[in-house]
């Protein structure tokens, strides 16, 4: 690969309403430092961004766009270095829609958790995902 490529990635953003709050679902990686972050992946070629936050949250927590209301006019980019190379990943924020829903993890995770703000931004670990969050909360706030 080229060093000049920037490296695209897409995910969803999930939450579901408990009682007067949201949580937000973080999968914990089964490789690396083992860091939590919403249901991402790399985009393929020939597939749009969007079409690769579906198909990784498919693969990764076993949700199906039936399973979700996606909010396509919430949508985020967060880039960062990774191995030197720029990176840029695409999030659009989905809501579950039967809370019952089991989450099956793919072996890329092992484990997950549903979280409040404040506890998701500090598994979350780093600046841009706090942000990304905190902006998720905060369309969710003014829509209610």
């Amino acid at each position: 690969m080229c060093p000049h490529v920037e490296l695209r990635a897409a995910g969803l953003v999930i939450f579901r309403r408990v009682t007067q709050c949201f949580e937000y679902l973080l999968l914990q990686t089964s490789y690396g430092e083992h860091h939590w972050t919403p249901p991402k992946g790399h985009v393929d070629p020939g597939e749009s961004d969007y079409e690769t936050a579906l198909r990784e949250t498919k693969e990764e927590a076993g949700l199906s766009v039936e399973d979700l209301n996606i909010y396509a006019e919430f949508r985020r980019e967060l880039k960062y270095d990774v191995n030197n190379k720029k990176k840029t990943v695409t999030y659009w924020l989905a809501e579950l829609k039967n809370s019952t829903v089991q989450i099956k993890l793919s072996d890329e995770h092992k484990d997950f958790k549903w979280l409040p703000l404040a506890e998701a931004q500090i598994l979350g670990k780093y600046t841009e995902m706090a942000q990304l969050l905190k902006d998720c909360e905060d369309f969710l706030q003014s829509r209610n």
